[in-house]
């Protein structure tokens, strides 16, 4: 999906990962694999990144980092990370991970469906034309 965002608009799109993601050396979109190790790709994104440009991850580490870089970020469900709302989430998020570690369950993220993607794809759409027009 993103990659066909991207050769609509002519955008360059990276992917950055320690394993390849099929189907993402077409068009305006490479692949650049990262060595393996804790935090390889994370880094290269962070180094790749630039005000202007936009991230999509579920990350919240990385988001953060990002967002302190002004970068525009957004999750796999559309949602936007602010440096208003990014401190907040990934505050629940470590709670929600403490109390992992400590034998709590928790509960799971919600499905992901059609509503999902296709608030992902109005959001991308919303962002990409917003950042184009900067």
């Amino acid at each position: 999906m993103v990659s066909r965002f991207s050769s609509r608009l002519g955008i360059k799109t990276v992917f950055a990962a320690n394993r390849p993601i099929p189907g993402t050396n077409t068009g305006t979109a490479v692949m650049e694999l990262c060595p393996s190790g804790e935090g390889a790709a994370d880094n290269r994104i962070v180094e790749l990144a630039r005000p202007g440009d936009l991230v999509l991850t579920r990350d919240l580490p990385l988001a953060e980092r990002l967002v302190d870089l002004s970068v525009t970020v957004l999750d796999d469900r559309g949602r936007v990370f602010t440096k208003e709302n990014i401190r907040e989430r990934r505050s629940l998020r470590d709670f929600v991970v403490g109390l992992a570690e400590n034998g709590l369950e928790t509960e799971r993220m919600a499905s992901y469906g059609k509503k999902e993607l296709n608030t992902l794809a109005n959001s991308l759409d919303r962002e990409l034309t917003r950042l184009l027009k900067q």
